[in-house]
């Protein structure tokens, strides 16, 4: 799954949005070409049902599915109700693992498909620096959320991050790795929609 990932400098930008509109993101290799498109998907996937007010929150349940820019199925960030449990899924809903909450906002333990813990994400204070290590605490990747400015900062979610992977990074922690931006995004910083 990662051969579209490949790259050691991924980044993830969401376009602007107005507060209805749903999690969008573009993944790009170091030098700007795009390898994915992600889009929330109609259904939500496996997660629930998102509730009736409209605007997000990153307390609600939410999935993005990656494809190609042809459109190919890649991966799917399946992200459930509350900042708990993200789950990332191949195509046919198969598990290839797990981000889960230790400490709200400051550190998610990563799972594989078995439920063996295979790596940590550690975050600043400020939730703009994550640093992803394996199961012997050794760096394995880098993201970081890049400053937009104080009114995208404040009004939109229309977020950029660039991800350095230190290779080599066995799989399914690199796929992981590769998924950090999104998932932390959808945990940490959705929520600054007005609705």
């Amino acid at each position: 799954m990662s051969e579209v990932f490949r790259s050691p400098v991924l980044k993830v930008e969401q376009p602007r949005r107005g507060p209805f509109a749903k999690s969008r993101y573009k993944v790009m290799d170091g030098d700007g070409i795009v390898l994915a498109i992600a889009g929330q998907t109609k259904d939500d996937g496996r997660a629930e049902m998102r509730g009736l007010v409209p605007g997000k929150s990153n307390l609600d349940a939410r999935a993005v599915l990656l494809t190609t820019p042809d459109g190919e199925p890649l991966l799917m960030v399946d992200k459930q109700s509350g900042r708990e449990y993200t789950e990332i899924l191949k195509p046919d809903g198969e598990r290839i693992g797990s981000f889960v909450t230790e400490r709200v906002g400051r550190r998610y333990v990563i799972y594989d498909d078995d439920g063996t813990l295979i790596g940590s994400v550690e975050v600043d204070v400020p939730r703009t620096n994550f640093q992803v290590k394996d199961a012997d605490s050794g760096k394995v990747a880098h993201v970081r959320k890049k400053w937009a400015g104080l009114a995208t900062h404040l009004l939109t979610t229309a977020d950029k991050y660039e991800t350095e992977i230190f290779d080599p990074v066995p799989e399914p922690l690199r796929t992981m790795a590769a998924m950090t931006a999104i998932v932390m995004d959808m945990n940490l910083h959705e929520a600054k929609e007005i609705t």
